[in-house]
C-alpha cells in the first residue's frame, strides 16, 4: 500500500497543547517539513520565548532553546555566530516579538543576523488572557479594550513586516495567512524560500503568519479563519515587502 501522509519526523509524538481552531499546530507542521525537505532538521537550532509557543521545545525533534520574553532574536543571534552552519530560526508571536521584544527584532533584521524567525500575527495576547497586543485591529474587542480599539488612545496597529521591509539587513520578508488550504501552501514555500536564503548566508529572513486565537477572539474554530480572511488581512495585507532575489510585490491591500 502506498503511504499518501504520513507525520514529519522533525515533530515528537506529544500532542500540541493549543485551543481548538488555532493554528500554530499547522505552522509548526509546516516548519517540522521544511525543516526535513531541505535537509537541515538533525542539525536546526530553534528558540521559543514566552508566549502560547513557550513549549515548542517539546514538538520540534530539533535542539532547541528557551529564551526570555521578547529576547530570541539575540539568543539566535548568539547562536548563530557561534555555530555557523546551522540553521538558527526563532518562533514567536505577536505579543512578543512586536511588543517586549521590538528592539530586539529591529536591531537583528538591521545587523542582518543569518537567522530566520517565524512571526505569528493572531492580534492579541493569547497566552496571557487575552489583552491588546501592538497588533490589535482598530475596533477590535479584548479584555484590555472592552469596547474596541481606541486609535485616538491606543495608536495604530504595528505593521512589523512593511517596517522590517524598509531596513537593508533583511534578505526575505513575507507575510502569509493558514487560514484554507492555499495559502497553507503559500505559507510553506515562504518557510522554505526563509530557511534557504538563511543558510546560503544572505541575511535575516522573516515569514509573519497570519493565525487565529478563536478561545480570546470569542469565536468558533469556523469563524475564526473566516476573520483572518475578512479582518485581518485588509489591515495586514499578504505579500513580500522585502526580497533580495526579486522586486517585492503585495497582494490584497495597500502597504
Amino acid at each position: 500500500m502506498a503511504v499518501v501522509f504520513q507525520k514529519t519526523p522533525l515533530l515528537t509524538d506529544k500532542p500540541f497543547h493549543y485551543c481548538p481552531g488555532c493554528t500554530h499546530g499547522i505552522i509548526h507542521r509546516l516548519v517540522a517539513e521544511v525543516l526535513g525537505e531541505l535537509g537541515i532538521g538533525e542539525t536546526a537550532i530553534g528558540v521559543a520565548p514566552v508566549g502560547c509557543a513557550v513549549f515548542a521545545y517539546e514538538y520540534f525533534n530539533c535542539d532547541m532553546m528557551e529564551a526570555a520574553h521578547g529576547r530570541a532574536p539575540a539568543v539566535a543571534t548568539g547562536i548563530k555566530r557561534v555555530c555557523p552552519d546551522k540553521a538558527v530560526f526563532t518562533y514567536q508571536g505577536d505579543g512578543d516579538l512586536a511588543s517586549i521584544g521590538t528592539a530586539e527584532i529591529v536591531h537583528a533584521a538591521t545587523r542582518g543576523e543569518k537567522i530566520t524567525t517565524i512571526f505569528v500575527n493572531n492580534a492579541i495576547y493569547g497566552m496571557t488572557g487575552g489583552q491588546m497586543a501592538p497588533t490589535t485591529l482598530p475596533g477590535q474587542v479584548t479584555t484590555t479594550s472592552p469596547y474596541g480599539r481606541d486609535t485616538d488612545h491606543c495608536g495604530f496597529p504595528v505593521r512589523v513586516s512593511e517596517m522590517l521591509g524598509t531596513l537593508n539587513g533583511p534578505a526575505y520578508i513575507e507575510r502569509v495567512s493558514v487560514h484554507d488550504v492555499p495559502h497553507i501552501r503559500k505559507a510553506k514555500a515562504a518557510i522554505k524560500k526563509a530557511f534557504q536564503l538563511q543558510m546560503e548566508g544572505r541575511g535575516f529572513t522573516m515569514v509573519e503568519v497570519l493565525s487565529t486565537c478563536p478561545t480570546n477572539w470569542g469565536k468558533t474554530p469556523q469563524e475564526s479563519m473566516q476573520w483572518v480572511k475578512d479582518a485581518m488581512m485588509p489591515v495586514y495585507p499578504l505579500g513580500v515587502f522585502k526580497d533580495v532575489t526579486a522586486q517585492p510585490v503585495a497582494e490584497g491591500g495597500a502597504v
